[in-house]
């Protein structure tokens, strides 16, 4: 039997009309969420990423900016306008596009953002506070995981779950909010003996690696749900994801394509975090 597909685009959207409707609601009691997002350089897939986030804001009614930058632009000159947006009101979300050029400090200027205005999750006590389980934003396409992994009707709680891959942006935080939703975790690594082996014990599968098609159905146990977060460009120009999807098909029992599977999560996600940092910002509850 073959895999149900995961509609990564369909789930994104759903959550788009429930976040439509609560800045509505917002905006009646004079709060409109307010995102900035800085761009440095002028690398074309951070262009392109900041290009979505600035439509992603005007389609669920944000107030937005973009800041773009010159490559030689300093450390300090970004600092200082950072510093200028921690303390805007109307901007309740900073998120400066990775990667920086090399002369600038990308440890100090996510450590600059004000705690409640880090809608990435990248502070470091945001990720604190997710290790504790205290409340904070969190980053966003680990939560687009676990919103994918609910929203297709999967109970976490009891499951197995084997993260391959241990960034500190995707394997390390989805493996604390996999244990937050009550699974028993397992994190493999480049050097995990027996991957194949401890991967197939999972009930739930998330793999970033960065690694186009390198995990195949001998990784996966029959019936397992498959979270691919990997997004590769193929020398065709085509995108693939770290799973190979079509070997896995027969496997699985969910599984994520690439693309259309957690990619369009992420900016979701992102529209998400600012919406809540708005609302902890004017003291409303809920």
């Amino acid at each position: 039997m073959s895999a149900q597909k995961i509609e990564g685009k369909k789930i994104s959207d759903q959550i788009r009309e429930e976040l439509i409707a609560e800045t509505a609601r917002l905006k009646q009691q004079g709060v409109t969420p307010g995102l900035a997002v800085v761009l440095v350089g002028e690398d074309p897939a951070s262009k392109v990423y900041v290009g979505s986030k600035e439509k992603a804001c005007e389609q669920v009614g944000f107030y937005s900016e973009v800041h773009r930058l010159p490559a030689e632009t300093s450390e300090t000159e970004l600092l200082a306008l950072i510093e200028r947006l921690n303390n805007q009101n109307s901007i309740n979300g900073i998120l400066v596009q990775l990667p920086l050029p090399g002369h600038i400090n990308e440890k100090a200027v996510i450590d600059a953002i004000r705690l409640e205005k880090d809608v990435d999750g990248f502070h470091p006590q945001s990720v604190g506070n997710l290790v504790i389980g205290d409340d904070s934003l969190l980053p966003c396409t680990p939560a687009g995981v676990i919103e994918l992994i609910k929203r297709s009707g999967v109970e976490i709680a009891g499951k197995h779950a084997v993260v391959i891959g241990r960034s500190n942006i995707v394997g390390k935080p989805v493996a604390m909010l996999l244990m937050r939703e009550h699974a028993t975790v397992t994190i493999c690594h480049s050097r995990t003996a027996n991957m194949s082996e401890i991967a197939k014990q999972a009930d739930i599968l998330v793999v970033a690696i960065g690694k186009p098609k390198a995990i195949d159905s001998s990784f996966v146990k029959p019936g397992a749900i498959v979270i691919d977060v990997g997004i590769n460009r193929m020398p065709d120009g085509k995108l693939a994801g770290d799973v190979n999807y079509e070997d896995c098909l027969e496997s699985a029992a969910f599984i994520t394509p690439v693309p259309g599977g957690v990619g369009p999560m992420t900016i979701t996600m992102l529209m998400k975090n600012t919406l809540t940092a708005a609302k902890r910002a004017n003291g409303i509850k809920g």
